[in-house]
C-alpha cells in the first residue's frame, strides 16, 4: 500500500514522503495511530494544503522532546530484584519497570518510548535508549542488582559477578586430598606400609 507519511518514521522516511509499506503495517499501526494517509489525489491535495502546519507542529514536538532529553539524558535508574548466585534474575526487567522507575524519580514517559530489545534478564548494568520523538533519542543507564549496597557498587564501576567469582576462586584454596593415579577404587594408601615393604 503507498502511504504519505505525516511524521518521520525509522527506516521509512520523512514528512511528506510516499513510501510503499505492507498492507498490514499501514492498516494496523500507521493509519489508526495518524502517522500516515492513503497515497491518492485526494489526501496528497490535503497533505499540501496542511504541510507548513504539519511541519510547524513536528517542530515543536521535537523542540519539547530535545528540552525533556537533556533533562533525561544519562539519568541511572536502580531497579532492585531477586537473583541467583550466578546474578540471573528470578524474573526479568521490563519496559514497564523501566517507565515506573523513571516516574519515581519525576520523568513522564510513556512506555512506547522506551526501546529495549529484549528484556534483562541478569544484573548489572544496562543502556536503555528512549525515543522521546522520532529524531530524539536518549540514553539512561538501568542499574540491576540484588541489593541498594551492590547498586552502589556497579554504579562506582564495579563488576559485582566477577568480582564475586574471584573471591569465591580463592576461598577454595583450602583442604585437598592426596592423590595416587596407581590407587585402586577404595584402596587407602598409608605412607609407613609402603616404606615398609620397600624395605
Amino acid at each position: 500500500m503507498d502511504i504519505i507519511l505525516l511524521e518521520r518514521i525509522e527506516k521509512l522516511g520523512s514528512i511528506g514522503d510516499v513510501v510503499t509499506v505492507k498492507d498490514g503495517y499501514a492498516r494496523n499501526y500507521l493509519l489508526p495511530e495518524k502517522k500516515a494517509l492513503r497515497a491518492n489525489a485526494a489526501n496528497k491535495k490535503v497533505f499540501e494544503a496542511n504541510r507548513d502546519r504539519l511541519e510547524a507542529e513536528n517542530a515543536e514536538r521535537r523542540s519539547d522532546a530535545e528540552k525533556a532529553g537533556e533533562k533525561i539524558n544519562g539519568t541511572e535508574i536502580v531497579l532492585i530484584r531477586a537473583a541467583s548466585n550466578a546474578g540471573q534474575l528470578y524474573g526479568s526487567v521490563n519496559v514497564r519497570d523501566v517507565t515506573a522507575a523513571l516516574k519515581d524519580k519525576g520523568f513522564d514517559v510513556d512506555k512506547k518510548q522506551v526501546v529495549m530489545g529484549s528484556p534483562i534478564k541478569t544484573i548489572g548494568m544496562f543502556d536503555v535508549t528512549l525515543a522521546l520523538h522520532p529524531e530524539v533519542r536518549v540514553t539512561i543507564k538501568a542499574n540491576v542488582a540484588r541489593s541498594d549496597d551492590e547498586a552502589t557498587l556497579q554504579s562506582e564501576g564495579v563488576d559485582v559477578l566477577a568480582a564475586m567469582f574471584e573471591e569465591e576462586a580463592q576461598d577454595k584454596g583450602g583442604f585437598t586430598e592426596a592423590f595416587d593415579p596407581n590407587a585402586e577404587p577404595g584402596e587407602i594408601l598409608i605412607e609407613d606400609e609402603v616404606e615398609g615393604d620397600e624395605a
